[in-house]
């Protein structure tokens, strides 16, 4: 698999070695006034820039005096002052903002442009800082908001800036998932947080990496999706990255570097409705005659996991036939039999709804020997087929892209987990019909089964 490239750096907030110091102090100095700089670092900066621009001047209108007087002069110090603002203009401010003679400060000494207010149709407010107070966010609304640029498939960019005025690097998505008032960047992300265990991990958090040695090297920040198996040893990586934003199955903590990940969870989380998807609440919660917010959620989850057709109306906090049976095809699908598939949730089954791991409940099939045709009648949808997902579907799919000739890409198997594997064959399979773009991007949808099962 491709190890994704990524360039954006920062000096670590807590590292006290020389060149981590060294790297905060440039950045600092080289910040606008507006946005935190120091006045005498503006100053320093703003008079060379004028010794250097009376320089030309003056090597100029010497040249020019004894051919040229009067207008041609004029002309010669035009000439300067142009090239004044040319060589010292920011490309990111406007010509028009401010006096057109005054050189626009630089961002800071950085690829990621340093901390800053949020751009275009977003606030254009001063960066915030340590002093701000921290908007309220829950996991679920952290989740979302990475997941729409994930749909949008968001252009990896060190310097533009995406329509909800977040900058589209890595440290700026994680700004946009946590709600941060502006940009910020690696080096600023973490006081935002709080350091917990790689144990700990629950969606929403992210996994912040700085190299101290050499900051321009390998820096990333990812966001925990959740675990992809009952090891913990892979997540699931909503993360900014060259060509575009994604989501993906990744090795704990990354595919370099990985022992050096830090993992911080959003200082002003909310708790939401209270109700934990991750520790079991105990099976006296769920049963003939209970109600309460457990049940809701677990309704939730099996319908997220293909258990919607038992549900006619609903999930509710009230105990039903529909939670019963539901539960019944989840465990079943997860090949339990006995009092271990008995619709009543229990600690593994649990685990496996919270952390989205083992397999989902099978979609229905009726009659049997239908071939080909049946299955490209019934396509599950395309939730069945993302990272870190398992069911009998990946499985069928593999099967057949091998069927076709489209299983090159398969090292081992196929089989019901979900793989890079598994995308790369589909694209090869959609770039076969001539499909570019969104529409060949290694996802099956209606058609491309359709296709494929014909």
């Amino acid at each position: 698999m491709t190890v994704p490239a990524f360039e954006e750096y920062a000096p670590a907030s807590d590292c006290t070695c020389a060149g981590c110091a060294a790297q905060r102090r440039t950045a600092a100095g080289a910040l606008p006034m507006r946005y935190g700089g120091h006045p005498a670092a503006h100053g320093a900066r703003r008079a060379l820039v004028l010794v250097t621009a009376a320089g030309v001047v003056l090597s100029t209108g010497v040249a020019e005096a004894a051919s040229a007087p009067g207008d041609r002069a004029a002309e010669a110090t035009g000439a300067a002052r142009t090239d004044e603002a040319t060589v010292s203009a920011d490309p990111e401010i406007p010509a028009d903002e401010g006096d057109p003679l005054t050189p626009a400060d630089p961002d800071p000494d950085s690829p990621q442009g340093g901390p800053g207010p949020l751009r275009g149709t977003g606030s254009s407010g001063p960066p915030s800082s340590t002093g701000t107070t921290l908007r309220k966010t829950s996991r679920a609304a952290i989740t979302n908001r990475a997941k729409k640029w994930v749909s949008a498939r968001v252009p990896y960019s060190m310097s533009k800036y995406w329509s909800d005025g977040y900058r589209q690097d890595c440290s700026g998505y994680v700004s946009m998932a946590w709600n941060l008032p502006g940009n910020e960047w690696t080096g600023s992300l973490a006081k935002y947080g709080k350091k917990i265990a790689r144990e700990k991990l629950q969606p929403g958090d992210i996994l912040l990496f700085h190299n101290p040695a050499n900051p321009s090297k390998g820096s990333h920040v990812t966001i925990f999706g959740g675990w992809t198996d009952y090891t913990h040893t892979h997540y699931a990586a909503y993360e900014q990255t060259k060509p575009h934003t994604r989501k993906q199955t990744t090795p704990m903590a990354y595919w370099t570097n990985s022992s050096k990940y830090v993992a911080y969870r959003y200082k002003a989380l909310s708790s939401g409705s209270g109700v934990s998807t991750k520790a079991f609440p105990g099976a006296g919660k769920f049963g003939p005659g209970i109600s309460n917010t457990y049940v809701t959620q677990l309704g939730k989850m099996l319908v997220d996991r293909g258990g919607k057709r038992f549900y006619k109306v609903g999930p509710g906090p009230g105990w039903g036939d529909a939670d019963r049976r539901a539960t019944q095809a989840f465990q079943k699908a997860q090949g339990w039999k006995g009092k271990e598939a008995d619709g009543i949730p229990g600690p593994h089954t649990w685990h496996h709804l919270a952390n989205g791991t083992g397999r989902d409940i099978p979609a229905t099939r009726s009659g049997s020997g239908q071939g080909d045709s049946k299955s490209a009648s019934n396509f599950p949808g395309r939730g069945h087929f993302r990272p870190g997902r398992s069911n009998s579907h990946v499985d069928e799919l593999g099967k057949q892209l091998v069927k076709k000739g489209y299983g090159k890409y398969y090292l081992s198997g196929p089989g019901p987990r979900w793989t890079e594997a598994d995308r790369r064959n589909v694209e090869a399979f959609q770039r076969a019909q001539g499909w570019r773009g969104g529409a060949a991007d290694g996802y099956p949808g209606p058609e491309t089964w359709r296709r494929l099962f014909a």
